[in-house]
């Protein structure tokens, strides 16, 4: 019988996508099986997830992780010595135990989460099987390719706040498969680069690869994706069709949106109003956080009335919590939830998120973070969960295409037919108008 325990745990610190430091740590099993894992980070966050543990100070703009470095090796280390590897939820609650705080702020949620990813890839490797495989395993879940959502401008906290709204996406549902994805949205992406440099507007790219916004509003750039997908030679709302991250919470508060872009605040109900302008004027199938996370009135105002029509994810609203999905169910508001580990904390808590948003009839969509690694470990979640939907940023920087890079070796292990297409938004306007 194989030995899965657990012999050594050890960290160091490693760099992000933004140049700032986070916690990597690796964990090596009795059979010799090796795992290793790395924390990423997000800029627009959500007050109810994990926190991360941070030096504070003035090096490093404050950034350090050394405490988060030292909880592993001095305190994490010594807890999992001996236990077993592959009893995934076992491991993460004693991580949630020896912590003992709501946001994992004792240890650090970044050093919860590598070391909790880090256990999980030492038990896949341990079984001799990918990452995905064994994720399918100890969740019960049938492994398919996820339907990417993929940034093509920027913005909001992850681009210097140069236009409200953070992520303006694609997503591909009519492809035939993943590598179709892809390719389809190269075309978009580099389209879009091409208008704004002939516009005189191309300024780099933001955080998470997309085109970094020079727009006189918000709803320019939503114009200037329509011109894109159609310089593409494709046909919005056929093929490829318009995510939205509104991120809320990041301009919004009480019930009140400051749009500093258009100088301009908004109630309410007027934020629902605009935002359902959009939808009926662009091909827009999935909107994120559309009101904040302090709104909850407004968020279920706004499913109440487009929640037939398009997804819904809660995101800062619901911070990867099978608590929140389930209360958020029970007053009708969203219809997704946004998966991601290190906004839990650990492994099981975001397959506990999952199950709860599979029991109340809710879509799930893994996500990376603005500073992230080449670490892959999402890639694989999103296939062994059978999640349906894949959100990493753009497709540009290596820490991005890592994640989509990986998705194209994993469809090489699985059957054809395993890639999702367009079955995540069967309850959207845009299986309506396929089946029409």
């Amino acid at each position: 019988m194989t030995d899965f325990s657990i012999i050594q745990t050890s960290a160091r610190r490693v760099w992000d996508s933004r140049g700032n430091p986070t916690v990597e740590v690796e964990v090596t099993l009795a059979n010799g099986a090796v795992g290793r894992a790395i924390a990423p980070a997000g800029a627009s966050r959500g007050t109810r997830e994990a926190v991360d543990l941070r030096d504070g100070g003035t090096a490093l703009k404050g950034m350090n992780v050394s405490a988060a470095v030292n909880n592993v090796t001095t305190r994490i280390a010594p807890l999992l010595r001996g236990m077993d590897a592959s009893d995934q939820f076992g491991v993460d609650a004693a991580l949630v135990d020896i912590d003992g705080t709501r946001l994992k702020s004792e240890l650090g949620g970044n050093a919860m989460v590598a070391t909790s990813l880090a256990v999980l890839h030492a038990a896949a490797a341990a079984n001799s099987v990918p990452l995905w495989a064994y994720i399918a395993q100890i969740s019960g879940r049938t492994p398919s390719l996820p339907l990417p959502e993929i940034q093509i401008f920027g913005g909001g906290a992850h681009a210097g706040r140069r236009v409200d709204v953070q992520d303006f996406m694609v997503m591909v549902p009519g492809a035939k498969d993943f590598d179709e994805v892809m390719e389809t949205t190269a075309e978009i992406y580099h389209a879009a680069g091409k208008i704004m440099q002939a516009k005189g507007t191309l300024a780099g790219v933001a955080d998470e690869g997309g085109w970094w916004p020079v727009f006189a509003s918000n709803e320019e750039a939503l114009e200037t994706l329509v011109k894109a997908i159609e310089m593409a030679g494709e046909t919005p709302g056929d093929r490829v069709i318009i995510s939205l991250d509104i991120a809320a919470s990041e301009f919004g508060s009480k019930g009140r949106y400051r749009l500093a872009l258009e100088d301009r605040e908004l109630d309410s109900d007027q934020m629902i109003a605009l935002l359902g302008r959009w939808l009926d004027t662009y091909p827009i199938a999935s909107i994120e956080d559309p009101l904040a996370e302090d709104d909850p009135e407004g968020v279920a105002a706004f499913t109440a009335a487009y929640g037939d029509r398009v997804q819904i994810i809660g995101d800062d609203y619901l911070v990867t919590n099978a608590g929140l999905v389930k209360q958020a169910a029970g007053a009708g508001a969203c219809n997704a939830v946004l998966i991601k580990v290190n906004q839990a904390g650990t492994v099981s808590e975001s397959i506990d998120c999952f199950r709860a948003a599979q029991s109340s009839n809710y879509g799930t969509i893994v996500s990376a973070r603005s500073g992230e690694t080449e670490d892959v470990s999402i890639s694989h979640l999103a296939v062994g969960l059978g999640a349906g939907q894949l959100k990493v940023g753009s497709f540009t920087r290596g820490e991005r295409m890592a994640k989509w890079n990986e998705c194209l070796r994993i469809a090489d292990a699985l059957p054809a037919n395993a890639f999702v297409a367009g079955a995540p938004l069967a309850r959207t306007w845009w299986a309506n108008k396929k089946q029409g």
